[in-house]
């Protein structure tokens, strides 16, 4: 093995979202000579990021002041709430709109757009933002402390060869490394675990979030309009829900939640949410239009009990690598920016990841999932157990004397058998896409093919031994891009049997396999930079 062509940094960013291009921006406002880099996996920024997305304005308010003047190019000011209890596939019930959802004087955007948008303005500062380059690992110095990120070699064959076009990658040395990957990032992953950063706090829990832009008709639309719901198609165990956020040139985005903890091993988020689309207040609003675009990510929903420490040596974690979305508010990107502009300042103190785990928990961002930590782990004991305490936790302003605990989402499935599985109808009728391979082309998701699989299971006979007979296989239904099948094979003696087939091509980076699998033997690491959906507005 050759040494690796190495490039110094002050800093090096792992992720071009908006915790990373918050704390890029900062970081050069404050201190113009430092040389800062910004690693993002995608193809283009703002490629890979799915949001709902409604925000709160004021950080952005603070890091450009002059914004709303050149306003990125999807952003519609909230007009009228509404919050719906679907009864069945027919009838809803108007409810009064929590506290927490309230969104006058907020913002609807396409997060990916936010993140185009914000990306030449950290440019124009002289931060080097380099799309298309993944961070496969963290490097480390000699005392054990991250010294920056390794980036993914490209021109790799499946069998581990070197193709005509490889590239080997290179390091990037940085005083400081700050992880911005989102949720379950790879490297957050194996750094977390490394340092024990959670050994303190709960497990982290997720959801996972599906979205489509649709195009619709003339006239349809009401920009501005915020429609949250919940209950029908999900059961009472489920936690999640639907919402439609009305954009303005006759768009609206539609997307559906469904908490990981769920119990069910039949359950299939993808599905219920086309389901979902074809309720009597919903459908109407859809016929007739067309999807622009679709995908898929997990949500972490964790909060206050399950934050991590937030640094380590030579490195600090921000956004939703670091757990901040507040799931009451169904919201994080201001908590991110915050998160971001904040570690810039510390950094600028301090000039060390030193003692930011402590700032940050002292700090308003941490403040505001503490006042609502309860209201998420409350649905554990279902839907109205959970609505029951929300309404609690809200009226005593979260100052109840004990906390709620989190459980790993993957240890909550139930075994087949075990389970009473409601009937559910997952066929799909009218509105597109009809099956998740339709929805894979309307996230525009592309691999080479002639890469190693970056979806690896630790013990493939599990699945055909164990997993079958346990769980049925729920890899084959909770991921919403089909990568997971159990086909039937000629096995190596000649005889016929079952394995499982892993379709890396679809994969949407959605994350939900290496969080829900009922025996932690997934591992999703990033395939070669570039790679993935490539989302047009999400």
């Amino acid at each position: 093995m050759t040494d690796r062509e190495i490039m110094e940094y002050d800093v090096v960013v792992v992720g071009a979202g908006p915790s990373g291009l918050a704390f890029a921006i900062r970081l050069k406002q404050l201190a113009a000579d430092l040389r800062v880099c910004v690693l993002e996996k995608a193809s283009t920024i703002g490629a890979q990021i799915l949001s709902g997305a409604v925000i709160e304005p004021a950080p952005l308010d603070a890091l450009l002041p002059g914004w709303r003047d050149h306003p990125p190019p999807i952003c519609v000011p909230a007009a009228h709430d509404e919050f719906l209890w679907l009864r069945d596939a027919r009838r809803a019930t108007r409810l009064p709109t929590p506290p927490q959802m309230h969104n006058a004087g907020n913002f609807i955007v396409s997060l990916g757009a936010l993140c185009a948008w914000l990306a030449p303005q950290a440019e124009a500062l002289g931060v080097d933002i380099f799309p298309g380059y993944a961070a496969s690992e963290a490097v480390f110095d000699d005392l054990s402390a991250v010294r920056g990120v390794r980036i993914g070699d490209m021109g790799v064959a499946k069998d581990g060869s070197h193709k005509a076009g490889y590239t080997q990658g290179i390091d990037i040395h940085a005083s400081l490394t700050v992880l911005a990957e989102g949720c379950r990032g790879s490297v957050t992953k194996t750094l977390i675990a490394k340092y024990g950063l959670d050994k303190d706090g709960d497990p982290q829990t997720y959801g996972i979030g599906i979205k489509e832009l649709w195009q619709l008709p003339p006239g349809r639309a009401q920009p501005g309009k915020i429609v949250h719901t919940l209950g029908w198609p999900l059961d009472g165990r489920t936690y999640g829900g639907g919402f439609l956020y009305h954009l303005d040139k006759d768009r609206v985005a539609a997307g559906f939640v469904a908490g990981l903890d769920y119990v069910d091993p039949m359950f299939q988020p993808y599905e219920a949410f086309q389901q979902w689309k074809h309720h009597a207040t919903i459908k109407p609003l859809l016929e007739g239009g067309q999807i622009v675009s679709a995908g898929a990510r997990a949500l972490v929903e964790g909060g206050w009990q399950s934050l991590p420490k937030m640094e380590m040596p030579g490195a600090i974690l921000i956004g939703d690598a670091a757990g901040l979305l507040n799931v009451p508010k169904i919201k994080g990107t201001h908590q991110a920016m915050r998160s971001g502009m904040l570690a810039a300042e510390h950094y600028v103190e301090k000039r060390s990841a030193a003692g930011f785990d402590a700032r940050l928990r002292g700090s308003p961002i941490a403040a505001e999932l503490k006042k609502v930590r309860n209201i998420r782990p409350g649905f554990h004991g279902g839907l109205w157990r959970g609505l029951f305490n929300a309404a609690w936790e809200t009226a005593t302003g979260g100052h109840s004397p004990w906390t709620l605990k989190n459980h790993a989402d993957w240890s909550s499935l139930e075994k087949v058998g075990a389970c009473e599985s409601p009937r559910r109808d997952y066929v799909q009728r009218d509105l597109p896409p009809r099956d998740r391979l339709a929805g894979v082309y309307f996230a525009a998701t592309e691999h080479d093919e002639d890469q190693p699989v970056h979806l690896h299971v630790r013990d493939t006979s599990i699945c055909i031994d164990r997993c079958v007979a346990e769980y049925a296989n729920p890899c084959t239904r909770f991921c919403p891009a089909a990568v997971y099948e159990i086909v039937e094979d000629t096995m190596p003696d000649g005889s016929r049997g079952k394995r499982l087939q892993i379709n890396a091509a679809n994969c949407v980076h959605c994350k939900t396999c290496d969080i829900k699998d009922p025996y932690e033997i997934i591992d999703w690491v990033t395939p070669e930079g570039g790679s993935g959906p490539n989302y047009q507005n999400l």
